[in-house]
């Protein structure tokens, strides 16, 4: 799987949502490879678009597509302070992303340690069975490593923000919490997004 991410500021939610719509009734048709996108744009106005492809040369594919080209240029009209992320490294637990996701947190950070993030992930099973015991409401989750850096994003996706709230506020069981403080260890958390309400394609 190959991960293109997209960030930054919009001043209206719903202008970068109609840009969504349109792009998934116009380009989506032609864009080999896609598999599927988060959308979504937190309470203080920062946006962000995770896309999901087969491979890098399908991402790529659809970024040299004319029509991608004209769709992008009327949504820099609506958006500023754009990041973009391409990531080849990209791992998934419990099955990765979920359409049916009611809200869907990200978690961008840095990678204070490969040796011990690279660990961490072929340890997928534990972390899914130790993780998803203690919180049911994470119904999947994508980790993209960034290619220009040691940055990454960790999208998680939940039944519901309601339950996901809820389960926050309890105290993690002690294999979960030292399986996180191990993660912690590898991988620092510096941004959080909140998507109250998620776009899926």
């Amino acid at each position: 799987m190959f991960v293109q991410i997209i960030s930054g500021k919009v001043s209206d939610p719903e202008l970068i949502r109609e840009r969504g719509r349109v792009w998934e009734a116009e380009l989506r048709p032609g864009a080999k490879g896609f598999l599927g996108s988060t959308l979504g744009v937190t309470g203080d106005g920062r946006f962000l678009v995770t896309a999901r492809f087969e491979s890098a040369a399908a991402a790529r594919a659809n970024s040299e597509r004319p029509e991608q080209g004209r769709w992008w240029a009327e949504t820099e009209k609506v958006v500023s302070d754009v990041e973009f992320h391409d990531c080849s490294r990209v791992h998934t637990l419990f099955g990765g992303g979920k359409d049916s996701a009611g809200f869907v947190q990200v978690m961008r950070g840095r990678v204070r340690d490969r040796a011990k993030a690279d660990a961490m992930f072929t340890r997928a099973a534990e972390a899914e069975q130790v993780l998803g015991g203690a919180r049911p409401d994470v119904i999947g989750e994508v980790i993209a490593l960034h290619d220009d850096g040691e940055g990454y994003d960790d999208i998680i996706y939940f039944s519901s923000e309601a339950e996901a709230r809820a389960n926050e506020a309890k105290p993690w069981p002690a294999d979960a919490q030292a399986l996180l403080d191990e993660m912690s260890e590898a991988m620092e958390v510096t941004e959080f997004f909140d998507l109250s309400s998620p776009m899926m394609t």
